[in-house]
């Protein structure tokens, strides 16, 4: 279990970096969800000697209260809901336009992040899917889903921290998961940094083309 608060993601990194250190050498593909998880997949990339890109896909939030995760969408149009997302009050017309608004905005954050080029190819890798840290799940295990379509040879989930139930229900969308802190209660993963700015495009953009 690692102390908390972690100073900021780049702590944290490092920190995720030494608990995957087994999968070094191994020509490992970092994905990290953006934006947050960018800088923290940059730091265990650099220390893995391990390839680096993004994994898009974006929340849907709740009616009436967006920053409640109720499901996600991938880059290819998938929709993965939560359990819970019925008892939100999302109809089907509901989630199908909030679906379709964050599939453009992923399909723009590509075209940017990317500069038209494609995802990294997945398929026979040990990927690395890496965010801040895990609230409701719904966005990790969205990523998970979309990447294991792509055939990899093992699927690792590495957090800092997680709600200790969100992590257990992302669990069987990896083949592992490493996570270094599940604190109770959780509330936020900001809470659990002392320093957790907001990552804009253009910081994702540099510590993408860094080396």
């Amino acid at each position: 279990m690692n102390a908390l608060p972690f100073l900021d993601r780049e702590s944290a990194g490092h920190a995720l970096a030494a608990a995957l250190a087994p999968l070094a050498g191994k020509e490992a593909l970092v994905l990290a969800i953006p934006r947050g998880g960018v800088p923290v997949g940059r730091v265990v990339a650099d220390r893995l000697d391990a390839d680096l890109d993004v994994v898009l896909v974006r929340k849907i939030g709740a009616p009436g209260n967006p920053e409640f995760a109720i499901g996600a969408v991938d880059e290819q149009g998938h929709v993965h809901l939560q359990r819970h997302a019925a008892q939100s009050g999302a109809g089907e017309a509901y989630i199908e336009e909030r679906a379709a608004a964050e599939l453009a905005r992923i399909r723009q954050r590509r075209e940017r992040y990317g500069h038209g080029r494609p995802p990294a190819p997945v398929a026979g890798r040990t990927v690395i899917v890496v965010d801040d840290g895990l609230a409701t799940g719904a966005t990790m295990a969205a990523a998970l889903q979309a990447v294991r379509a792509g055939k990899p040879a093992h699927l690792v989930c590495a957090v800092p921290v997680a709600a200790r139930d969100s992590l257990a229900a992302v669990a069987r969308h990896a083949d592992a998961v490493v996570c270094l802190a599940t604190p109770s209660p959780f509330e936020a993963v900001g809470l659990h940094y002392l320093r957790f700015p907001q990552v804009d495009d253009d910081e994702v953009l540099a510590l993408l083309a860094h080396r």
